[in-house]
């Protein structure tokens, strides 16, 4: 099974266990909801996928590695009750609750949330002492003495053993009571996910030239090597500082993540390659319209891996563009409904009260930031949510600011002010929406007199069509040549399929 799907069944499957009958009960009793058990190489992705499931059913999500735990901290720390049983005191034993129960009820207290995913990571990794305690948790529902709250959905995950030495085998009486979702990594998928988190282009673009690098464990007499989706992941965050700060990452830094080492040099030779091609071709400029005269000669001597990083290249400014207007439009969106919110506030203030709109203004502003950040805490937004966010709080920060300089008096002066500052907050939303279509304007002018309808336009229009910024931005702003590209694109697609069933058909007949 791959990662996407795995997603779908666990989200489907936290919804399933968190339905709740006529009476208010939860319709699947907690005693029947089957823990879900991952088993899949490491670095596939499945902590990403529970902080994703957990933020699109709105739940809160507690996880933890269990290998970092003793028995005491998982069970809890024994200590002596006194009770009294058929006329005489006895001493009992009974325990502390456990760290990780502790942990689910903080989050709730902390986030709001009563209902969550408690997740225990390389969960049949643990020492022996603590491997029954693990087995009684995916059968019972408890830890020690105590049980996970009701509401709570199980799910844990681990390595097969040939990736893992200290591997412990379940029986048959647990694995009977999980639900088993065995995982491989799908380079496809994984696609997917990297166009919607902005991995970094040269990554994307060299994977689509070698796809048998993306995902490797391999042992031998120097030991093992191996390459990750994590390792990619990560990799593309450091990438995507190094260049904001105008650092360079060489062979030896790229193998502290691409722990393979001929891939690892492959990749370093590619990603050189990859910078020389955004200099040598003047991406910005294209992009801006101003296209070198040598490109288009240099063009016709490249081979097909020089002009794929190159229309990679043009996506990636492309996709920079589109997420600046993106975010610009998250943050207008933002602070449009907030100063409705407060317009609908300033009604309700007594005219003669001093520094009303001022004082509640920035009550608001301040009960925003406390939104935010307890929205953050409980894991419930995106990396892209958080930062229109935070940037909305900025621009409100800054209005807060210019009201109180001001000194309004009255509600209308106060709103005229704010709505004064909006205004070029709509400005800026308007500008990187422009800058955004020219650059695609600038874009396809290029393509057309590069490539024509070669295979290269083919991956520049699929490309545009598989990202979701991309793919979000076109559709609201519209592009001429986009949508007749991509319909010749479908039709092509269609009149090969029918190609292909009319083959087979002839072939079913006998060759008629």
């Amino acid at each position: 099974m791959d990662i996407k799907r795995a997603k779908q069944e666990i989200e489907d499957t936290v919804k399933a266990y968190l339905a709740k009958d006529p009476l208010g009960e939860y319709a699947i009793p907690a005693i029947r909801q089957r823990p879900i058990l991952l088993m899949g190489p490491p670095g596939i992705g499945k902590t990403q996928v529970m902080e994703q499931v957990a933020r699109e059913c709105g739940v809160a999500l507690v996880a933890y590695t269990i290998t970092h735990h003793t028995r005491q901290s998982a069970v809890g720390l024994p200590f002596i009750r006194q009770r009294h049983y058929g006329g005489k005191d006895v001493s009992v034993t009974e325990y502390t609750m456990s760290e990780i129960i502790a942990s689910v009820y903080a989050k709730m207290e902390a986030t709001g949330l009563k209902e969550g995913i408690l997740f225990i990571d390389e969960i049949n990794c643990v020492s022996e002492t603590l491997a029954p305690t693990m087995l009684q948790f995916l059968q019972c529902k408890t830890f020690g003495n105590q049980a996970v709250p009701a509401g709570w959905v199980i799910v844990a995950a681990g390595n097969p053993p040939e990736y893992n030495k200290s591997v412990r085998d379940f029986d048959i009486v647990t694995l009977d009571r999980v639900r088993r979702m065995d995982l491989e990594p799908d380079l496809g998928v994984w696609k997917e996910y990297a166009r919607s988190v902005h991995i970094h282009s040269a990554i994307l673009s060299y994977l689509e030239l070698h796809p048998q690098n993306f995902y490797q464990i391999n042992a031998d007499v120097d030991g093992t090597q191996f390459v990750t989706a994590r390792g990619w992941e990560d990799l593309s965050n450091l990438l995507d500082t190094y260049e904001k700060l105008g650092l360079k990452a060489d062979e030896e830094l790229i193998r502290q993540y691409i722990q393979h080492q001929k891939i690892a040099e492959d990749f370093a030779a590619y990603l050189d390659l990859y910078y020389k091609y955004q200099d040598d071709y003047g991406v910005e400029d294209i992009l801006a319209g101003n296209v070198k005269a040598a490109v288009f000669a240099r063009l016709l001597r490249a081979p097909f891996d020089e002009r794929l990083s190159l229309v990679s290249l043009l996506l990636a400014g492309l996709d920079a563009r589109f997420a600046a207007s993106r975010q610009a439009d998250g943050v207008a969106d933002a602070c449009y409904a907030f100063l409705r919110q407060a317009k609908s506030a300033f009604a309700t203030l007594p005219d003669d009260l001093p520094d009303g709109p001022v004082t509640l203004f920035g009550q608001m502003v301040a009960d925003y930031d406390a939104e935010t950040q307890k929205q953050r805490a409980a894991g419930q937004l995106s990396r892209d949510q958080l930062n229109i966010r935070l940037r909305a709080h900025a621009a409100l920060r800054t209005w807060d600011s210019e009201l109180r300089h001001a000194k309004a008096e009255g509600t209308n002066e106060a709103f005229d002010l704010l709505r004064t500052q909006f205004s070029s907050l709509a400005d800026a939303q308007e500008t990187a929406q422009q800058t955004a279509s020219d650059a695609l304007e600038a874009a396809f002018d290029f393509m057309e007199q590069a490539f024509e309808d070669s295979q290269e336009m083919v991956v520049f229009v699929t490309e545009l069509t598989l990202s979701p910024g991309a793919h979000a931005f076109i559709t609201e702003n519209g592009c001429e040549r986009y949508f007749k590209y991509n319909k010749d694109l479908l039709l092509d697609h269609r009149k090969a399929a029918l190609q292909r069933e009319l083959a087979a058909e002839q072939q079913r007949n006998g060759g008629v």
